[in-house]
């Protein structure tokens, strides 16, 4: 039987998440703690660069996904891996604090145009039914990267920071530009149709599902208009504020507070990352099977308890249970983050809906690593800004529990769901 073309894209999606993640987005707290030693930059300094991660997102975010919805994924795609490789080569040249950010910021760009919301925004194109399940596997190669965080780490340490860079550049470009040459626009296009090849009777019945519980067509006009589309915003730039400021400080807040290695505190990553793998693949079935509100409601309480434990971790059982509480929670809600947004508006305008959501979602990525920096430079640790991010965690729990489905456009009291915003 002939392999659905819309799965073949999820494994290149997925490929290409486990590269940024081994790469950068787990492994960028290795060099955080190298740098801040080697160079005696200060943890604000250090911050601001993972802050740069998030800010090119918010201002290329509608202009990609405007170029998404109007020409497809794989020209976005192509030229986000080259960016990202090419720019991990110039970090390995930096000799200053400038060339740091400029570094940081080519790979930042590249990251945006060929990393998590382009991909899941192709993904979508292809799948309505089975949407949860193949988001949680494109999310469940950014968890595997995570576990090879360990090896960066130890390249780090044996042969150099410089040298670790230049080798994950030289990579990134040879496996990823293969994989980016696999995404295709709509399923429509090649003959094909949503979550996969029907017979005839599979075209019948989907037909009439249709026809019951029709697909919303949300322009991003109307999108934007909801309640639904600022709380979702709100909620999923709340769990990035915990997942950067992590992500930034962790191995440093471990080499400070328990006067752990750099690969001694990589392994509690990859420890975190297995049980992030353990959330996505849970992720898939619960996707598509309970309300995506409410199961990511219950993560940003387990994302404020992991925090809270790692922030007072006297050894390694505490640091443990940090990696199962954030990693489960990372893992569980991360692919129902374009998944629900997905099912909110449809796919008519996802590209542009998602841009526009990133314009916000990325100001919880600059906060969290920025906010932990500054109170860890003016305390001299991280307990404060850590304990901080903990309490927001748990309002971000509460605002996806209200963050309910909007009326489709032209429904009945349609009017009444858009107000308010």
């Amino acid at each position: 039987m002939k392999m659905f073309y819309g799965w073949k894209m999820v494994m290149a999606a997925s490929g290409l998440q486990i590269i940024q993640a081994m790469m950068l987005h787990q492994a960028f707290g290795a060099y955080v703690a190298v740098l801040a030693v080697e160079q005696e930059w200060s943890k604000t300094a250090l911050s601001g660069a993972s802050a740069m991660l998030s800010v090119e997102a918010a201002l290329l975010g509608p202009l990609i996904g405007w170029f998404l919805d109007r020409f497809g994924a794989q020209g976005v795609i192509k030229i986000g891996v080259l960016m990202f490789g090419v720019g991990f080569m110039f970090l390995s040249q930096i000799e200053s604090l400038t060339g740091f950010y400029i570094a940081v910021a080519v790979i930042a760009i590249g990251a945006s145009m060929a990393g998590y919301f382009p991909l899941n925004v192709a993904v979508i194109q292809w799948f309505e039914k089975k949407r949860a399940r193949a988001l949680s596997f494109v999310g469940l190669g950014f968890a595997l990267g995570g576990v090879f965080v360990p090896i960066i780490a130890a390249s780090i340490e044996f042969f150099g920071w410089r040298e670790t860079a230049m080798g994950s550049g030289i990579v990134a470009i040879l496996v990823g530009y293969p994989l980016a040459s696999i995404f295709r626009r709509r399923p429509e296009d090649f003959g094909e149709v949503v979550d996969g090849i029907a017979s005839n009777a599979d075209n019948k019945d989907k037909t009439e599902s249709q026809q019951t519980t029709p697909e919303p067509e949300f322009t991003a006009a109307q999108a934007i208009r909801t309640k639904a589309f600022w709380l979702l915003a709100a909620g999923h730039g709340i769990a990035l504020i915990v997942v950067m400021a992590v992500n930034t400080h962790a191995i440093n807040h471990m080499r400070i507070s328990l006067d752990y290695t750099i690969a001694q505190a990589s392994f509690f990553i990859m420890l975190m990352t297995m049980f992030q793998v353990a959330g996505v693949l849970l992720g898939g079935y619960l996707g598509d099977k309970f309300e995506k509100r409410l199961v990511a409601a219950g993560c940003m309480v387990l994302h404020a308890t992991g925090l809270f434990i790692l922030t007072y971790a006297e050894g390694a059982l505490e640091l443990v249970f940090f990696a199962a509480a954030h990693g489960f929670a990372w893992g569980l809600r991360g692919p129902f983050m374009q998944a629900i947004r997905a099912d909110y508006f449809g796919r008519k305008a996802i590209g542009m809906i998602l841009g526009l959501s990133a314009m916000i979602t990325a100001l919880g990525q600059s906060i969290g690593p920025l906010l932990a920096g500054i109170l860890g430079d003016a305390t001299g640790n991280y307990e404060l800004g850590f304990t901080v991010l903990s309490v927001l965690a748990l309002f971000g729990a509460y605002v996806f529990w209200l963050a309910k489905r909007p009326k489709p456009p032209g429904s009945a009291n349609a009017s009444m769901a858009t107000s308010g915003t």
